[in-house]
This record gives C-alpha cells, structure tokens and sequence, in this order.
C-alpha cells in the first residue's frame, strides 16, 4: 500500500512548539512531511512522548506517553525510518533523529527518486 504523508500537525488550530517525535526500540524519529511511500508490515507498537507546550496551561497538552502502531517502510531498514500510526491507512513516515542530516536513503524518498 502506498501512503503520501502530510504534515503532523495537521494544520489548523493552534501551534504547538512540540516536535512530532516517536520512540522505537529505544531510537527516537522524527515526522517527515509529504514523502511517498509505500507501507509494509506491521512491527508492533511505538510510543509518542509526553508534550505539553504550555505546561501552566490547564489540559494544554499530553503529559503521559501514548501508543502508537509502527509499521515498516517498503525498502527502508526500520532502524532508519518506520511509519506510525492507529491503522496502516493513515501513517506517518518517520525518520531516526541523528541530530545531524537525514540518512540518504530517505532523502531519495523526499526527491522523489
């Protein structure tokens, strides 16, 4: 199956100053924005970390990790990008947050080559 991803945020509402981060057998990804491609198999659950931006703000945001289902990414090791999300219909493809550039692998995903 292939997937297009949108941005995390999803656009409308407020701002969060929040990364859209995701914790997998102890690497963290970060969300990558309109990428293409295609999902595979499921891998078993993710979590999203705690985010509360506005932490003196009543209910502003998520103070307990979540879960999420990791699925792999059709010709991407996991330990360098996976997608999330509650079905393999609507994910998210993230990459491992290194800090430093984005492994080549997906930015070919990103140039569409």
């Amino acid at each position: 199956m292939s997937a297009s991803c949108a941005s995390p945020s999803g656009g409308g509402g407020s701002a969060s100053s929040c990364a859209f981060l995701v914790e997998y057998e102890n690497r963290t990804y970060s969300g990558m924005a309109n990428v293409d491609f295609t999902v595979g198999d499921k891998l078993g659950s993710a979590t999203l970390p705690p985010c509360d931006d506005t932490p003196n703000d009543d209910d502003d945001g998520r103070t307990a990790p979540a879960s999420t289902t990791a699925y792999a990414v059709e010709g991407l090791d996991p330990s360098i990008a996976i997608a999330v999300g509650e079905t393999s219909n609507g994910v998210l493809l993230v990459a491992v947050d290194s800090g430093k550039e984005l492994p080549p692998e997906v930015k070919r995903l990103i140039d569409g080559s």
